[in-house]
């Protein structure tokens, strides 16, 4: 791909992203936002927090269908916002949105319950950070880019990557300067061991956990331990295994990069080949290609073995004709192919201004190297609702990376290459994998494409 075909396209992006990262804040608003909650485990907890540091929000709602997990969160948004008033507690979202007195709504549920939440919050008029990925089908991920257009609200997606300050960096110092030259081929890549490894008995589900809720519009499964709090990604009834979990963060971030689109065709292989012996039905190796017509991207996950740059386990890797760059939540480091100067760029921690970033990552195990992003990327949201225009990861951008990454899933169990058209939500010539484009909803619930 020549660099004079996509800097066009990710000039206008720099400026703007360099415009959101330098302020130091968003500029507040002449009363408190008003702001709830849905699904207040681990993220949720990570990105409301996040989003109090920067600006005095008012907290009003929060929602969960675990009753210990609500009550717990209810208690630490009490202690950490600025009217210390205990926020509303609800177990059903739509008796929240009900009340239709937020400004802005945050979205952390499992993935299978992104799509009805996102769009019953913006139908309830606010604007909403929702976590990646969009939905768990591609029709449900498209359905929720419609709601936002037709409701005229702003949606940020939790692909914080667009609002890394050391990953801005890289694109600034490196790819929109020219330092790659040609670009053809790109790797994107998780080996962490992050798929379940146990096979624990049925159980009946806690006490204090709405099981039936929880579960929505999925499959109906057995309850065991793996299922709840955070190991539910082991299942594909409630997302898409480790490429819609890992991949769609990877791959967006190399899109935004180079200012890419719709992959034209995309293919996958793999399967779970070696540890076969866990009731995780994910893959535990998969390999994917993303195909830009002039340039492929590639995902490659593993969880087991070693990873082959151990200083690059979860990364993007862009290869040019002029040096290689190599981009990760940790750093980036840009290495020239014969002269040139070697760069590099570290996660941005700032425990100076923000020395409740350690005791959050001790206590909730939030992230340190990412709370500058998550700050960022809340300041872009508050920035677009200020100034009713698109976020860095628009709900269309989040939409194009999620949908790819759940179309390679589906070529992998077809076992073919599919050629998606997003103008006709269809795949090209292929009846059967235009079926898969869309789930199957278990009773009651309906299906937001209709």
């Amino acid at each position: 791909m020549d660099r004079r075909n996509f800097l066009t396209h990710t000039a206008a992006l720099a400026s703007i992203a360099t415009t959101a990262h330098t302020a130091c804040a968003a500029a507040p608003a002449t009363k408190p936002r008003r702001v709830g909650l849905i699904g207040c485990g681990w993220y949720g907890k990570c990105d409301l927090l996040q989003l109090i540091n920067i600006e005095p929000v008012e907290v009003v709602s929060l929602c969960d269908v675990d009753a210990n997990m609500l009550d717990e969160a209810a208690g630490l948004i009490e202690s950490r916002q600025v009217s210390k008033k205990r926020p509303r507690v609800y177990a059903d979202y739509q008796e929240m949105l009900a009340e239709k007195d937020l400004d802005i709504v945050l979205i952390a549920t499992p993935d299978h319950w992104h799509a009805l939440a996102m769009i019953a919050a913006v139908e309830a008029g606010a604007d909403v950070y929702v976590q990646k990925p969009t939905g768990v089908d591609v029709l449900e991920s498209h359905a929720m880019l419609d709601a936002a257009r037709r409701t005229g609200r702003v949606v940020q997606v939790g692909t914080q990557r667009r609002s890394t300050p050391h990953l801005i960096e890289a694109k600034q110092k490196v790819v929109d300067a020219g330092l790659l030259g040609d670009v053809a081929f790109a790797e994107v890549c998780c080996y962490y061991h992050m798929r379940a490894k146990k096979n624990p008995p049925t159980i009946p589900p806690p006490p204090s956990l709405d099981f039936d809720r929880w579960t929505g519009p999925a499959p109906l499964r057995p309850y065991n331990e793996l299922i709840h709090p955070r190991s539910w990604r082991a299942f594909m009834e409630y997302g898409n295994g480790i490429v819609g979990d890992m991949c769609v963060h990877m791959l967006d971030m190399v899109r935004w990069q180079l200012g890419l689109g719709w992959p034209r065709r995309i293919s996958s292989a793999g399967g779970i080949l070696v540890d076969t012996d866990s009731i995780a039905n994910i893959t535990d190796t998969q390999t994917a290609t993303f195909d830009f017509e002039d340039l492929d991207v590639v995902w490659t996950h593993r969880s087991w073995g070693s990873a082959p740059d151990p200083e690059f386990p979860w990364a993007g890797i862009i290869y040019g004709s002029k040096g290689t760059l190599k981009l990760s939540v940790q750093k980036y480091e840009f290495i020239p192919r014969s002269c040139g100067q070697k760069l590099t760029g570290n996660a941005v921690i700032e425990l100076d201004q923000y020395p409740s970033d350690q005791s959050d990552a001790d206590k909730w195990n939030m992230e340190l190297h990412v709370a500058s992003a998550i700050r960022g990327h809340m300041r872009d949201f508050l920035n677009a609702i200020d100034d009713r225009s698109k976020p860095v990861a628009d709900i269309e951008q989040g939409h194009i990376s999620s949908a790819s990454c759940i179309l390679a899933n589906n070529a992998l169990a077809l076992g073919r290459t599919l050629e998606f058209d997003p103008l006709t939500n269809t795949v090209v010539g292929d009846e059967e994998a235009t079926k898969l484009l869309r789930r199957p909803y278990r009773e009651p619930y309906q299906h937001p494409a209709g």
